[in-house]
């Protein structure tokens, strides 16, 4: 009983992490566009979402090949030298600066993105590589919320979803990719632990991509090809559910936020009925997801997030009186 307290507790705490992942992204849509964060001309070109998904098999087959070559502390330098630039993004928006124009300064935010960056490298525990994960996440799914129209976001969100069933399920290469991210202890995964006293710096190498060789093949799939989205916590002591995971549904509600014409449920503050029903639909999806690996049951990730968000904002979409072709962005292709 007092286990599974603690897995509901931990349940609980990466619901937490998504809701503010989402809000972030939500507080960080009309600094991003002001501070000209916007890399894209055309948001609403669909061709957008092939750019992104190049960019994302790219980065997936750059580290697997770092990985099989011994390069993990290639891969180490990388991710945390973009954890510091994208942190900086996050930060240089909401916090102070000096000057004006294109003089201006942004010391707090770069000092604050450099001392992250030092403390990833030299003590990376469990709450470090958390923080800096949610900052992250807040950073990535506002700049792609507000880089990719309702469309693109639409289609990134189904691809990735099939993509990550294929690569948890057939390939299994995700688990392999999960497997050395874990060992790295980076902000691609983060971590929620069952106790207060865990330690992710002292906690053995973490493996999905390995099984029994003295068990059926079968069951030793069962127990040890675990979800990309989360690990079993009764086994290692801690939820750990990829950032990506958080990140992908969130772009969907930055997007459905900024593109969509729809009223803020809020004043000031970039929440929309739309993008209140794909934080919903996202939540939903991820309730499932953790009861299957309170289960023990083996699960791809994005497939239940990304439908749930897409779901969960048109049916927010019509309830706001948005026709469906609107909602799914055709109109300028009709």
């Amino acid at each position: 009983m007092r286990m599974n307290s603690r897995v509901y507790a931990a349940g609980g705490a990466t619901i937490a992490i998504f809701v503010l992942v989402q809000i972030g992204a939500l507080v960080l849509v009309e600094p991003f566009q002001s501070a000209g964060y916007q890399p894209v001309e055309n948001p609403a070109n669909p061709t957008n979402t092939l750019l992104y998904l190049l960019g994302v098999f790219a980065a997936t087959g750059v580290m697997l090949t770092a990985f099989r070559f011994g390069a993990d502390r290639l891969v180490h330098v990388l991710i945390v030298g973009s954890s510091a630039f994208l942190s900086y993004y996050v930060l240089s928006v909401v916090l102070p600066s000096f000057g004006t124009g294109i003089g201006a300064t942004h010391l707090p935010a770069a000092g604050i993105s450099l001392v992250l960056a030092i403390a990833l490298f030299v003590y990376p525990e469990w709450y470090i590589i958390d923080t800096i994960g949610i900052i992250m996440g807040m950073g990535a799914a506002g700049l792609f919320g507000i880089s990719l129209g309702l469309l693109p976001a639409i289609l990134l969100l189904t691809v990735l979803a099939v993509y990550d069933a294929i690569s948890v399920y057939k390939t299994e290469h995700m688990l392999t990719l999960a497997s050395g991210v874990m060992d790295l202890k980076i902000p691609v995964v983060l971590v929620i632990p069952l106790t207060l006293s865990y330690s992710y710096i002292d906690s053995p190498p973490e493996r999905m991509d390995q099984t029994d060789e003295n068990e059926e093949s079968e069951e030793s799939n069962e127990n040890e090809a675990e979800t990309a989205a989360a690990g079993s916590p009764d086994s290692r002591g801690a939820f750990f559910i990829g950032l990506g995971d958080a990140v992908m549904p969130s772009v969907l509600v930055a997007s459905a936020a900024f593109f969509l014409p729809t009223a803020p449920l809020v004043p000031g503050f970039a929440l929309t009925l739309p993008a209140l029903t794909a934080m919903i639909g996202t939540l939903c999806g991820l309730i499932i997801l953790i009861k299957m690996v309170m289960e023990g049951r083996p699960h791809a990730g994005l497939p239940l997030l990304n439908g749930g968000a897409i779901v969960g904002y048109l049916l927010g979409a019509s309830v706001s009186g948005v026709p469906l072709v609107r909602a799914l962005g055709l109109i300028p292709y009709l």
